[in-house]
């Protein structure tokens, strides 16, 4: 038995868990977003105050202290809402001498897992291209179609895009790139291998940051090569919360987040898994300047003029560099 109100919970906690996104920090799972996710509408907005800036002043016997006022703005989250849908059929069960439904059930915190890292590296995408981000980025990729050591990755390119955080620079913890980045890296000997407490697994590391790799990571053709972006990024960087509200089905079988249904002249089971959700990178506002329907799509995600920075650039957990590699 598949039941809502225990397969849920469960389904957040193992996408947290099989995630590298998630297993490294830089996605947190937040319960003040869960809850902004249960309520209505399609934007979040979360106004904060600024910090002080400016000189102090030098007390005299003459003259009276200048006041300043603090300043205000918002940072502002899209509610996205998915699903999907599975079937089954009961020949299928009988011919296999296993149950499909309850198989699709073990996979779908695993199916969720690499939808929301499609989700992260559109924002990724969207996010390095929005003009307010023009200071938390680098581009070292070559300008003239010829490649060098210098328009690739390496110690000393990946210090110049750290210190785009400036002294926030030590809250980087990990970096997410393309798997032939990776592979260039290996053949320079420039990453480490860190056991983990069980003893089964390694994590690995380039510079001392946890190494995420995702094929989907942005490559794109540029003056005849290709140039990948590579971005690090800070625990918490993006926050995450799934909304625990659901309601019985009317009429049906289920909750409006998992439902199921039968057709029974055709030996037919189905389930339906509902997520609405906040994805969201901290400080970096949603403007929905170009979303057709009532939740954005990954590709509508990906685009640059939906995203602009509201934090201080070095209180914005990432930084990208625009490079090659030489094969």
């Amino acid at each position: 038995m598949i039941v809502p109100s225990v397969f849920l919970p469960y389904v957040v906690e193992k996408t947290a868990q099989v995630s590298r996104f998630f297993a490294s920090g830089i996605v947190d799972v937040d319960p003040t977003f869960a809850i902004l996710a249960a309520g209505g509408g399609q934007t979040i907005q979360m106004p904060f105050w600024q910090d002080l800036t400016g000189s102090d002043q030098v007390i005299t016997d003459t003259g009276t202290l200048v006041t300043k006022k603090i300043g205000a703005t918002q940072d502002a989250a899209i509610i996205h809402n998915r699903a999907d849908a599975w079937s089954t059929h009961d020949l299928a069960k009988y011919l296999s001498g296993s149950n499909p439904m309850q198989i699709i059930g073990d996979l779908v915190a695993d199916y969720w897992a690499r939808k929301h890292e499609d989700q992260l590296v559109s924002m990724i995408q969207g996010i390095f291209g929005a003009s307010s981000m023009s200071g938390s980025v680098t581009d070292i990729s070559t300008q003239n179609g010829t490649v060098t050591t210098d328009n690739t990755l390496n110690g000393v390119n990946f210090i110049d895009a750290k210190q785009l955080m400036g002294d926030a620079k030590a809250k980087l913890s990990a970096i997410a790139m393309h798997s032939a980045v990776e592979a260039s890296l290996l053949k320079l000997d420039l990453i480490d291998f860190i056991p983990v407490s069980d003893a089964r697994e390694q994590v690995s590391s380039f510079m001392g940051l946890e190494i995420i790799i995702d094929d989907n990571m942005p490559a794109v053709i540029s003056e005849g090569v290709l140039k990948y972006l590579t971005v690090l990024f800070g625990e918490g960087a993006i926050a995450l919360g799934v909304s625990g509200e659901d309601e019985p089905i009317e009429g049906g079988f289920g909750t409006y987040q998992l439902e199921f249904s039968r057709v029974a002249l055709a030996g037919q089971n189905v389930m339906i898994n509902r997520r609405r959700f906040i994805l969201h990178p901290r400080g970096i506002k949603w403007t929905g300047s170009s979303m057709a329907g009532p939740s954005p799509t990954n590709a509508e995600l990906a685009l640059s003029a939906n995203w602009t920075r509201v934090y201080e650039q070095k209180n914005v957990r990432m930084v990208g560099i625009y490079h090659n590699i030489i094969l």
